[in-house]
This record gives C-alpha cells, structure tokens and sequence, in this order.
C-alpha cells in the first residue's frame, strides 16, 4: 500500500461521509450533520496530506501543516488554505459536543439549520480541493 492508495481510500470514505450530510440535515439531525461533517473533513485533509508522502498526526485537526509544507500544494492559494483551515477548526470545536453535549448542552436542541448548511457547504469545498490533487 502507498500514500496515494491510502490518500484514495480515506476520500473516499469523505464522500460518503458527505453523501450522509445531505440524509441527516432532511432529518434536522443537525448535531449529527457537525459531527459527520467533521469526520469527513479530518478524512479529506489527511488524505490530502498522505497523497504528497506527509504522515499526518493523530490529530483531528491538521490544516496547520497546509500552512508548514506549502511548497507540496501549489495548486492551492494562500486564501484557499486560510479558508480550508478555518472550517477545519472550526468544526474540530464542535466534534465532541455535537456527539455528546454536556450537562448543560443538549447537541439535539443546541445546533441548528443554517449552522448545518454552513458545515456542509464548507465539506463540500474541502472535498472539492482534495478531488483538484486526488484522483479516485
């Protein structure tokens, strides 16, 4: 297995993922919505940074290292990065309370329609640079 078969498999998984975002926003499931986009999101940038031979950390989020290596993505501009980067961490804030709220955070209750909308525009977007270098 290479990095770019591994790059292939994780963009995959993003897109069904994606695919799911669409199902659970009809359903107002909106805290499921976040959290899939996230993990869509984490899959599609690591799979971005494995198809240019970088190991990615075990971290969710690592658009830090877009920023650290932008010598191996050339195709992406500098304002590209920044607004990749912003809907990376952004989503990464939400990850845990969107599956599990807290005693005073019902994630159910607590997202709603249009801050779904925003995390499925911004998966789509990172999905759509990654599809620029990964060929599936």
């Amino acid at each position: 297995m290479t990095f770019e078969d591994l790059a292939k498999s994780y963009l995959k998984k993003a897109k069904v993922r994606f695919e799911m975002l669409k199902f659970l926003y009809e359903r107002e499931a909106y805290s499921d919505v976040i959290r899939e986009a996230q993990e869509a999101v984490e899959l599609t940038t690591k799979a971005m940074l494995r198809q240019r031979g970088i190991e990615p950390p075990k971290y969710h989020e690592v658009s830090f290292l877009f920023f650290h290596h932008k010598d191996k993505f050339p195709e992406f501009s500098e304002e590209e990065l920044k607004r990749m980067s912003k809907i990376s961490k952004s989503l990464r804030k939400e990850r845990e309370l969107s599956l599990y709220g807290d005693i005073d955070f019902i994630p159910t209750e607590e997202y709603t329609a249009e801050e779904a909308k925003w995390a499925i525009e911004g998966t789509e977007y990172i999905i759509s640079l990654a599809e620029r270098i990964i060929k599936i």
